[in-house]
């Protein structure tokens, strides 16, 4: 059976597998192709952060009354990860690798502590508060994600 857990975490995934294509393009000196690749991994983390911010987020706060918990955390971390996606983007856009690498260093360093904490806490606490919710929470994450 799929959980909130298993099915974020698999798009945790599939946003890492476009950053590693966007880093090896810079490691090999493409950067118009690192561009291209970055766009698509940043497409794919705003979508991602879209869905737990206008689903997941809401429905677990709605069933739990926890407002001011662990999914306001994750707010303030996507809005943290956003701002160093576009400071990416735009070292990018400007052919500055060494910017685009010190920007890409924070980036990494950060997504995997954001991402440790959903997977390892916010995830499990939502399959646990949201068991009778899960069907249509999955449906709905996944019309969304496949939507970008």
């Amino acid at each position: 059976m799929t959980t909130i857990r298993s099915f974020m975490t698999e798009d945790h995934r599939r946003c890492d597998d476009l950053f590693a294509e966007a880093e090896q393009a810079v490691s090999k000196g493409n950067l118009e192709l690192a561009l291209v690749a970055f766009g698509h991994f940043r497409s794919a983390m705003l979508a991602h952060f879209a869905s737990e911010e206008k689903t997941l987020f809401p429905t677990f706060e709605a069933k739990t009354g926890m407002r001011m918990g662990p999914t306001q955390v994750m707010r303030m971390e996507h809005e943290q990860l956003r701002g160093l996606m576009d400071d990416a983007i735009n070292a990018l856009k400007n052919a500055n690798a060494d910017d685009y690498l010190g920007q890409a260093d924070t980036l990494v360093i950060m997504m995997q502590q954001h991402n440790m904490k959903e997977e390892n806490m916010l995830y499990p606490m939502c399959d646990q508060h949201l068991t009778a919710e899960l069907p249509a929470v999955l449906e709905r994450l996944e019309t969304e994600l496949c939507e970008q």
